[in-house]
């Protein structure tokens, strides 16, 4: 029955006029408004006010709720903001608490425990939570008996650990006693629809279970929020600049882009992410539609509506990206011997050697599917991702705009032109004043110094580069008065020196007090940031010493672990420390925030 169906009778508990009023009054509320005057409801009790009197209203305390979080990109931490603004519409007292600013121990006592947590790269927890995540799995974790719980894993089924955090700690949190109250959910990089399915229950399930206690009552105004742009619903940016970094000659291909926010309200900070929701290139979709021989028009279901296959395939769904669950799911419908062979887990260094470098169309030429339709094909994929970018700009500086540096994608493999689906998407085929699907995705953990007098040590090479344009740009802004050392490295001084003007104009006004770079193939040796930052131990480690913020963005794969390394060996040199007491000293940096990455 539908809100607009559910009317009072005359036999209900309230006088003629109650009856009218409250018929012109519920059919109209929304369904969060629903959620939150049930549990207004469920929070009264009501009693005589022992003279026979009228009945006495007395409001309770909701129960608590703790929403955990390990984040590496800022989603985890995103969607557990969310979660706990639901949880307060349906009556809960809830906050949201980062996993590197909690114990174990502190879990004991908790009622009501929901648990947000990523898994990036090859099954790696987030940075800030391992310190948590190891005391937790560790034999002086607390029991924790009193305690219901739900987990939603975030993750990436392009790799072959998805979600394995989420999966460990969901087994820990029960080994250690506390009572799971709705299954684990499992989340893509397409998570919207299953967070909301999650959610729901997960609230639900804890709901029934909590119980409030008396408080006194208080009120609150409505609040109008401003328009909040997501993968759902993202702002079409119109694209004002795009620019070439890089100079003829250059083995790299790096554009800088600048996108208007005029009319969007939308703000954000040196350090988040702007996410872009891009489009399939047309030469990649025609050559799927070619192979496969299907109808561009025909018409295909996705869970967000029918449209036509050619627009699935060029705005909606991810047309490259192959991994294990694609295979599984192609397999069901092409039933190819030569791919049952392949997925066998004795297999499985074949699989992993045959998954790397190779894309959708390999899969669609190598293991033929003749009876395919186009509701088959579209339900082997995955909807089609945005992707995350370090924004290049301060707000301050750029009122109205958001910048970006993008490294563009181009490689060839397995016989075949490959490019990056975003990176030529910005590059090829969006042009000046056209519009671009963004949404800010917010990094709380890459920040400026909140003091304007800590020193700044930056190490970007590469695309890296971009946070701390912004970050220069908002010291700049601020009139910040701490010192700021930039280390940056590309391939060549020449060709690929990012941003070199504004570099050497910061330099020689005294904002940047200090910049090194490392070009890696301008001599016979090649040279690297983290080879700049043992040339200059001595005055890194004074600026540690002297309350430094160490920021790194750029390649996780190699260049983070290096520059790591480096940083413990300049500490434990320069302070003439133990490796097991340097190894504390970046522990003590990262606790107090003063080791930040941003790393992809």
């Amino acid at each position: 029955m539908s809100n607009s169906d559910a009317f009072l009778s005359n036999t209900a508990p309230f006088t003629p006029d109650q009856v009218q009023w409250l018929n012109g009054f519920l059919p109209n509320l929304q369904p969060d408004q629903l959620i939150w005057m049930e549990g207004f409801i469920s929070g009264l009790r009501v009693g005589r006010d022992g003279k026979g009197g009228a009945a006495a209203v007395v409001p309770v305390i909701a129960p608590t709720l703790t929403v955990l979080f390990g984040s590496e990109s800022g989603n985890a931490e995103s969607l557990a903001d969310q979660t706990v603004k639901t949880a307060a519409k349906a009556g809960f007292q809830a906050k949201a608490i980062n996993m590197s600013d909690i114990k174990p121990a502190k879990l004991k006592g908790i009622e009501n425990l929901l648990v947000l947590v990523s898994t990036w790269g090859e099954g790696d927890p987030p940075e800030n939570s391992i310190d948590f995540i190891e005391a937790l799995m560790s034999d002086q974790a607390p029991r924790l008996e009193g305690t219901r719980f739900s987990v939603l894993g975030l993750g990436d089924t392009s790799y072959e650990n998805f979600c394995t955090t989420g999966i460990n700690i969901d087994a820990r949190l029960e080994a250690l006693g506390a009572r799971r109250v709705f299954n684990r959910k499992d989340c893509d990089v397409d998570f919207d629809d299953d967070y909301d399915a999650w959610q729901t229950g997960a609230l639900a399930a804890l709901k029934e279970l909590a119980a409030p206690a008396a408080a006194p009552a208080t009120a609150t105004a409505p609040v109008t929020a401003p328009v909040k742009y997501s993968r759902k619903n993202p702002f079409p940016s119109e694209l004002k600049e795009r620019v070439l970094l890089n100079g003829a000659g250059s083995a790299k291909e790096t554009i800088h882009l600048e996108l208007d926010l005029e009319g969007s309200g939308m703000t954000y900070e040196a350090g988040d992410a702007l996410a872009v929701i891009p489009h399939n290139a047309t030469d990649v979709v025609e050559d799927i539609l070619k192979t496969t021989g299907l109808d561009r028009d025909a018409i295909v279901t996705l869970k967000d509506g029918d449209c036509t296959l050619e627009t699935a395939l060029t705005s909606k769904l991810d047309v490259t990206g192959i991994s294990l669950p694609v295979l599984n799911r192609y397999y069901a419908i092409s039933q190819n011997k030569e791919l049952d062979d392949l997925l066998k887990p004795e297999n499985k260094k074949q699989l992993q050697a045959y998954l790397y470098g190779r894309e959708l169309i390999d899969v669609l030429h190598q293991f033929s599917a003749p009876e395919i339709t186009p509701d088959d094909l579209v339900s082997i994929m995955r909807k089609l991702p945005p992707r995350l970018y370090s924004i290049a700009s301060s707000l301050k500086a750029h009122e109205g705009e958001v910048h970006l540096t993008v490294g563009v994608v181009r490689y060839d493999a397995h016989g075949r032109e490959r490019k990056g689906v975003c990176s030529t998407y910005l590059s090829d085929r969006i042009v000046e004043g056209e519009k671009v699907d963004i949404f800010v995705s917010p990094n709380k953990h890459f920040k400026v110094p909140a003091n304007p007098d800590t020193p700044l040590i930056m190490v970007g090479p590469g695309t890296g580069i971009a946070p701390f344009r912004a970050f220069i740009e908002e010291r700049k802004a601020t009139e910040a008065k701490g010192k700021n050392w930039l280390i940056f490295g590309e391939q060549h001084y020449l060709t690929d020196f990012l941003y070199q003007t504004e570099w050497q104009s910061y330099l020689s006004d005294g904002v940047l007090t200090k910049l090194d770079v490392a070009f890696s193939r301008d001599q016979a040796e090649k040279v690297y940031v983290q080879d700049r930052m043992r040339e200059n131990a001595k005055e890194l480690y004074a600026w540690l010493e002297q309350g430094a913020s160490f920021c790194v963005c750029g390649d996780a794969t190699r260049m983070a672990h290096d520059v790591d390394k480096a940083l413990h060996d300049v500490i434990a040199q320069e302070g003439g420390l133990s490796e097991e007491a340097a190894i504390d000293y970046v522990k003590r940096l990262k606790a107090d925030k003063r080791y930040l990455r941003d790393v992809y």
